[in-house]
């Protein structure tokens, strides 16, 4: 009879953490899908693949936008309540995009997706926080991480599979059941708890990081083209700018703000966050958006053709996560990030100089060592990144940095796009060439170059304690 109780036990503390990983399956997944089908959702628009980087760069402003709106929320709403809402409006997101008959409503609906996004990670984790033993957090927390490791690694084929053989619209519509099974789950099983003591909104540092992520994102890659779109371009990059320092001043002297900035003061956090290792995300961001591109365009490859190859990008991402702590273990954060760095840098340049002649066993060993280097980046600045940080400051630099990883997953997107556009109109030719992804996938080596030369300021000990307790 105790054992029986005890398993009853672990089968609930397990109930909860499955839910929320399967929702957070649906999320990433979606999230990595869509860029192998980019050329085709074109198509069937009537736009250029440039134009199509947008749904990109929508769904991740929306999500940066809003993530440091969660915890209040969360608060205000009751974490299952608001975890549930955003379940509901990421599957309705979904059903627009699958039924959009214009660019336009595309676009809105993807923002809409990314605004989902940005309540169902935070919250999730809340949930299952909440919910599980403190004996059993470890296990919970291992169960709703595997989510973002597997689904980027088969993300990329089953949108190249889905567009080639079927249509892309399937992408979107076969969230929609996946979606209301996980609303009524977590309707059924996770409990209902008393709203918190909340503090009040701060809605003008809000509007004031909205617009300046907004406009600047939207304006980047205008600023390629010609003429009127050039101008505008320029001009939303102003209003972003001016927006966001003004989030800035206001962050500094409201005494809640939403965007606490304590954890900026911490060296180890802020070249980690918001300084070298932001530019190097920026970086290593351009190449999942740039490789399937690369592949249907520049090599003639099929959407699934081009989705296998990424498939071996982000395999030795996970192929890497197994050997990481001990590597940290045996050379340090410092030793690590410089040595990964210039690797990661080396790789880009020879993502740069693939063509359709080179053997296929020669590009699938340098998409897997890039994908490894990558893997092994981000894990060393998220670690380090919180190796200094206070107890007192550290929900505001969890907030922080998961707004710095969007932002800079946006900005890799928007500067790609950028960068291929200018190129394309230095050539003067109509279409995207393989020479213009080559060109781009060397300024992306060259930011990662930048980044590690930053990254030297790291102390000689950076992450020692931690290191040792790996």
């Amino acid at each position: 009879m105790l054992s029986s109780g005890r398993d009853d036990a672990c089968a609930f503390s397990r109930r909860i953490p499955l839910i929320v990983a399967a929702a957070f399956f649906m999320e990433t997944l979606d999230s990595t899908v869509v860029t192998t089908a980019l050329p085709a959702i074109a198509r069937s628009f009537g736009e250029s693949t440039l134009d199509l980087a947008a749904s990109i760069t929508v769904y991740i402003v929306g999500m940066a936008a809003f993530v440091p709106t969660a915890g209040w929320a969360s608060a205000r709403f009751g974490a299952r309540n608001l975890f549930a809402a955003a379940v509901a409006v990421f599957t309705l997101a979904s059903l627009l995009c699958g039924l959009s008959p214009s660019l336009e409503i595309f676009l809105a609906a993807r923002l809409l997706q990314g605004i989902a996004a940005a309540f169902m990670s935070p919250v999730g984790r809340l949930v299952v926080l909440n919910e599980t033993p403190r004996d059993r957090i470890i296990d919970a927390i291992g169960l709703i991480v595997w989510p973002a490791l597997i689904a980027p690694v088969i993300g990329p084929p089953l949108g190249g599979f889905i567009t080639t053989y079927a249509s892309w619209r399937w992408i979107f519509l076969l969230n929609i059941p996946l979606g209301l099974v996980g609303v009524l789950l977590v309707l059924r099983f996770v409990p209902k708890h008393a709203e918190e003591a909340r503090a009040p909104f701060d809605l003008t540092g809000f509007l004031l990081t909205a617009v300046s992520l907004a406009t600047f994102l939207y304006g980047l890659p205008l600023v390629g083209q010609h003429d009127a779109a050039a101008v505008l371009g320029g001009l939303c990059i102003a209003i972003g700018v001016a927006s966001g320092g003004a989030a800035l001043r206001h962050a500094l002297r409201h005494p809640m703000p939403m965007l606490d900035l304590a954890a900026v003061r911490f060296p180890t956090f802020a070249l980690c966050t918001v300084s070298a290792g932001l530019l190097a995300r920026i970086a290593i961001s351009m190449t999942p958006f740039l490789l399937p591109l690369m592949f249907q365009i520049g090599f003639g490859a099929s959407a699934f053709e081009a989705g296998m190859m990424l498939l071996v990008y982000m395999a030795g991402n996970l192929a890497m996560k197994s050997v990481t702590t001990p590597i940290l273990r045996q050379f340090g954060f410092r030793n690590v990030l410089r040595a990964n760095g210039i690797l990661c840098a080396a790789s880009l340049v020879a993502c740069g100089i693939l063509t359709p002649a080179v053997p296929a066993p020669v590009v699938y060993g340098v998409l897997f060592v890039a994908g490894m280097t990558r893997s092994m980046h981000f894990t060393s600045v998220n670690t380090l990144a919180f190796a200094d940080v206070s107890g007192a400051a550290r929900a505001g630099a969890t907030t922080l940095s998961a707004m710095a990883q969007q932002v800079a997953a946006a900005l890799g997107v928007a500067l790609a796009a950028l960068a291929l556009g200018m190129f394309q109109a230095i050539d003067g030719g109509p279409l995207l060439t393989l020479g213009d992804f080559q060109r781009t996938l060397f300024a992306s080596a060259g930011l990662m170059a930048a980044a590690v030369v930053w990254m030297l300021r790291l102390p000689a000990d950076a992450g020692a304690e931690l290191a040792r307790k790996t």
